[in-house]
């Protein structure tokens, strides 16, 4: 079967990567985002979806917008039976959607967690469970009728980037199931009651206060390594885990346990305990440096 394939990062590579290395597939196109400036010296770098495509002579395509008249004529040209969609960051128009089925692997169990963080969504919401959802897609956001789903366990202590990748496989074997299998399902509607959708990270997100000790570190547990997690002083949490979650505290944000290689901190509900900080303009350091530099003990109140 001939495949047109659409995707940007990592999540997207390894689907592709599944897609070249199996029988009786064959991957006539790859669309993907245009390449960008990154990092501090402001380097035009490829999608690692494109790189792949290169190394194994697949023609690329990177619109700025698929709904481009001369965009669209240009992928109605290629003849295929399906198109396969993993984290492309655009929505399809109507023309294309109708061209072939569109398969689109999202990363949730829908219809929750529509959008574009659902992976950091299911931490900062501390669910015990997720998955991937292969959908024929329509024109609305993640919203297509479900193909199969497929479900995982998340632990407590589960971070995002090992989510990421235990969710990537899932989502492979899925992509290759449905395609394989695709006149076996019977296409089911999404509950529209249950609809939850989640928004593109910032790193505005990142910021932290010590209310909550569940809520800090659901948001440790999304944001690292992106956006990170940090105080209203700059200091970046690098390091920490939760101490206990349950105990009220009169001041938040204190010092209450100094040990050998951490810190225990207060919030106004539970605790967690603090490994590792980096300053603003500084580099990451263990948090009794930090603590001896300024000159903290007990009961002061971390800043």
């Amino acid at each position: 079967m001939n495949i047109i394939f659409m995707g940007t990062p990592d999540y997207a590579t390894k689907i592709l990567e599944r897609l070249i290395n199996t029988n009786d597939i064959n991957v006539v196109a790859v669309y993907t985002q245009p390449d960008k400036l990154v990092g501090r010296k402001k380097i035009m770098t490829p999608p690692s979806v494109k790189i792949l495509a290169n190394e194994n002579n697949i023609t690329v395509f990177q619109p700025n917008r698929l709904r481009d008249i001369e965009t669209i004529n240009e992928l109605l040209k290629i003849d295929c039976d399906y198109i396969v969609v993993a984290a492309y960051g655009q929505i399809l128009p109507k023309e294309i959607l109708q061209h072939a089925s569109c398969i689109n692997l999202h990363a949730s169990i829908l219809p929750q967690y529509r959008g574009a963080s659902p992976i950091q969504q299911t931490l900062l919401n501390g669910d015990k469970q997720t998955g991937v959802t292969a959908i024929l897609m329509e024109e609305g956001l993640d919203s297509g009728d479900i193909l199969k789903i497929s479900s995982i366990d998340v632990n407590d202590t589960e971070m995002v980037e090992t989510l990421f990748d235990r969710l990537t496989a899932v989502a492979t074997d899925l992509t290759i199931d449905v395609l394989e299998n695709f006149n076996s399902f019977k296409p089911i509607k999404q509950d529209v009651n249950l609809v939850t959708h989640c928004k593109k990270i910032t790193k505005q997100d990142g910021k932290v206060s010590f209310v909550d000790a569940q809520t800090l570190y659901n948001k440790y547990r999304a944001f690292t390594p992106w956006p990170g997690i940090y105080l209203e002083s700059g200091l970046k949490l690098k390091k920490i885990a939760l101490e206990e979650r349950e105990k009220i505290y009169k001041e938040a944000g204190k010092i209450v346990i100094i040990d050998k290689d951490s810190i225990v901190v207060t919030c106004a509900k539970g605790s967690i305990r603090i490994y590792k900080v980096q300053p603003q303009s500084k580099k990451e350091m263990d948090v009794l440096s930090y603590i001896n530099g300024k000159r903290f003990s007990l009961e002061n109140t971390l800043s």
